[in-house]
């Protein structure tokens, strides 16, 4: 079992940035493939970011390319999201997502099996 826990949201003005964290417990986590996703109020949930187990391959929606960047620290067991020139249209709860060990990165939520339960992102025009 893998546990996942985000942090890092609040409320930020537009042009600002903001860093987000997922804290994993459980085994594997060095061999697991990560993701950040998003849902915004009234809207299906949206692929973000996503990071192989060591860090070789990144993707990005297009909607955040150039923006945001994902990372982690295989040692401290977390991956990150720092978000540079946020845009009102980037609020939504972000949830962190773990693959099975092994599994390819890829930005299809449905390949994901672990989730945390998400922190909410506002960007103030």
């Amino acid at each position: 079992q893998v546990q996942l826990v985000e942090s890092g949201g609040g409320l930020v003005q537009a042009g600002g940035s903001l860093s987000l964290s997922c804290a994993a417990s459980g085994r594997g986590f060095g061999d697991r493939a990560m993701g950040w996703f998003r849902q915004a109020p009234g809207k299906e949930r949206e692929s973000v970011a996503a990071i192989s187990w060591g860090g070789a391959n990144i993707y990005y929606s297009d909607s955040v390319k150039g923006r945001f960047t994902i990372s982690r620290d295989n040692a401290k067991n977390t991956v990150y999201l720092q978000m540079n020139s946020l845009k009102p249209e980037d609020t939504a709860v972000y949830y962190c997502a773990g693959r099975r060990i092994s599994g390819f990165a890829t930005l299809i939520s449905t390949d994901y099996e672990y989730w945390g339960k998400g922190t909410l992102v506002t960007v103030s025009s």
